[in-house]
C-alpha cells in the first residue's frame, strides 16, 4: 500500500477545533462504560466492569462481531461489552453529535477517512504507547499502520489500532460475460465494451450499476484517476489538487454517461447496500465497491457465477486507484474504563480474531499473521487485492483523508452535485472545479498550520 509522497503532508491538528470542543468532552455515564468499576471521564479504570463498542458498520457487521465480543467475554468474564451497531451511513454524523453534547463510546470503529475530523476534535485517545508495550506490536501490517497515522494528521500520535483494508474491486458476472462472448473486463476499453454490450434496457438488462448515493464520490474518484493514470492527488508542489486536470474531467463525463443508457435509473439514489442487493438479484454485469461485499455475493450467487477482480488498467497498461481507507478501532479520551476497552482492542486485532472478522467480510487483515491463513488463498477477490498491493503492479493515490473537512467534501458537500452530473444538470468540469476549490482551501489551511 503506496503512501504518496503528499500524503506525508501531516503536522499539528486544527487548534481551534481542539480549544472549541475539548470543553464538551466531560461525557455523561450512560456513555462510556461506566457500572462504578471504573474512574471519573478520562480514566484508567480497574479494567473490569461495562465497556460499550460502537461498530461502524452496524448491520452488515453485527452477526461476526457479536462473536468476537461473545469469545472476548469468555476470556475475560469481568468485562462485559455493550454492542451497538450504526450504520454506516450514518456514524459519522452520529460521532460529532455525541462529541458535542456526550454520549461517546468507550471504543468505536473510525476509518481513516473520519479520523482526521474526529481527531481534530481531542476526541481519541493516542494508542502508540501502548501498541508499543502490546502483544499486537510488530504484528500489524505496517502500511496500513503508516496509513492510519497519516490519516489522523499527526507526526506523532496514531490514534486507531488498523484491522483491515478493503480496496477497490470491480465484480462482475462471469456467466453473462460468457454468454456474450466478451473478455474479462480487465481494462477500461473492455469495460466500457461490456457495459454497452451486457444492456437490453427492455428486458430489463444492464451492464453496469452506478453509485449515485451516499459513497458515490470515492467511487467516482477510482473511475477517473484510473482511466486517466494520474498518479498524484496534488501537483508537485503539494498546494493544487489533480481532480480537476483536464484528463480527470474527460474520464468523469465518460464515465457519468453510462448513467440511465448502460444502467438503471435507480442507481442515482443507491447507496452501496441498495447497489449490492440489486446486482446480487438482478443481471447486470458489472458493480464496483470494495471487498466487503464478497461474501454477499457468495451467498447470492455462489461461486461459479462471478469473478471479483482488482479494477481496469487504463494508460500503458498501468492500474492506478485511490485509497480506500483503513478501518481501524478507536480508544476514545473519555472513557471511564480505558484498561478494559484497550483489552478489547487486543483481542479484537489479535490473530484470531482478526483473521475471522477479515474472513467474514472478504478484506485484507491488518494481523500479518492474519493475512497468511489458509482463507485467504481461496478468497480470489482478496488474494488478487493483495497481491497488487505488494507486486508493483498497481499505484495508489492517496486520498487526502488527514484533512479534517475531507469527509465532509467527499461526502455532504459534493454527492448532491454528483447526481447533477448524472443528470445532466451540472457538467463534469463544473462539479471538478468546485471540488478542486474546496480542496485547495483545505490543503491552504493544512500548510499553513504545520508552517
Amino acid at each position: 500500500m503506496k503512501i504518496s509522497n503528499h500524503s506525508t503532508s501531516r503536522g499539528r491538528r486544527r487548534t481551534s477545533a481542539a480549544v472549541a470542543l475539548g470543553a464538551v468532552l466531560a461525557l455523561t455515564a450512560t456513555a462510556c462504560g461506566d457500572d462504578g468499576s471504573g474512574g471519573g471521564a478520562g480514566a484508567e479504570g480497574s479494567g473490569t466492569g461495562k465497556i460499550v463498542f460502537w461498530d461502524n458498520n452496524g448491520g452488515v457487521r453485527t452477526d461476526i462481531w457479536k462473536e468476537i465480543i461473545a469469545d472476548f467475554e469468555k476470556a475475560n468474564p469481568d468485562i462485559k461489552v455493550d454492542y451497538v451497531g450504526v450504520p454506516s451511513t450514518e456514524v459519522q454524523s452520529k460521532y460529532d453529535t455525541a462529541i458535542q453534547g456526550g454520549g461517546l463510546p468507550d471504543v468505536g470503529g473510525v476509518g481513516a477517512a473520519m479520523l482526521a475530523g474526529i481527531a481534530a476534535q481531542d476526541a481519541l485517545e493516542p494508542l502508540e504507547s501502548r501498541l508499543a508495550k502490546s502483544s499486537l506490536n510488530s504484528q500489524l501490517n505496517e502500511d496500513m499502520v503508516e496509513s492510519v497515522k497519516v490519516a489522523g494528521g499527526s507526526d506523532e500520535h496514531t490514534f486507531t489500532i488498523p484491522t483491515s483494508a478493503s480496496n477497490g474491486t470491480l465484480y462482475y458476472r462471469t456467466d453473462l460475460f460468457e454468454k456474450a462472448g466478451l473478455d474479462a473486463p480487465t481494462t477500461w476499453e473492455k469495460f466500457y465494451e461490456a457495459a454497452e454490450k451486457l444492456t437490453a434496457v427492455k428486458k430489463n438488462e444492464f451492464g453496469y450499476t452506478i453509485r449515485g448515493g451516499a459513497g458515490s464520490i470515492a467511487q467516482a474518484l477510482d473511475a477517473m484517476y484510473g482511466q486517466s493514470g494520474i498518479t498524484s492527488f496534488w501537483n508537485s508542489s503539494g498546494e493544487k489538487t489533480t481532480v480537476n486536470d483536464p484528463k480527470n474531467v474527460e474520464a468523469l463525463e465518460k464515465y457519468a454517461s453510462l448513467y440511465k443508457k448502460y444502467t438503471p435509473a435507480a442507481d442515482l439514489n443507491n447507496d452501496f447496500t441498495k447497489m449490492v442487493s440489486q446486482w446480487d438479484s438482478g443481471t447486470i454485469g458489472m458493480l464496483n465497491h470494495n471487498l466487503g461485499s464478497y461474501q454477499d455475493h457468495v451467498k447470492a450467487l455462489g461461486t461459479e457465477k462471478f469473478r471479483g477482480i482488482p479494477q481496469p488498467t487504463g494508460p500503458g497498461g498501468k492500474r492506478v486507484q485511490v485509497s480506500n481507507p483503513v478501518d481501524g478501532l478507536g480508544l476514545f479520551k473519555g472513557s471511564k474504563n480505558k484498561e478494559a476497552a484497550w483489552k478489547f482492542i487486543e483481542f479484537a486485532a489479535s490473530h484470531e480474531s482478526n483473521s475471522r472478522w477479515n474472513e467474514s467480510a472478504g478484506a485484507i487483515p491488518a494481523h500479518t499473521d492474519a493475512a497468511k491463513d489458509a482463507w485467504i488463498s481461496k478468497a480470489e477477490p482478496t488474494k488478487l487485492a493483495a497481491e497488487t498491493l505488494n507486486d508493483g503492479s498497481t499505484t495508489i493515490v492517496q486520498l487526502p483523508y488527514y484533512l479534517p473537512d475531507w469527509n465532509t467534501i467527499s461526502k455532504a458537500d459534493n454527492e448532491p452535485s454528483f447526481q447533477k452530473v448524472l443528470l445532466g444538470d451540472m457538467s463534469a468540469k463544473d462539479f471538478l472545479d468546485k471540488m478542486a476549490e474546496q480542496l485547495n482551501e483545505g490543503q491552504k489551511e493544512w500548510n499553513e498550520q504545520k508552517a
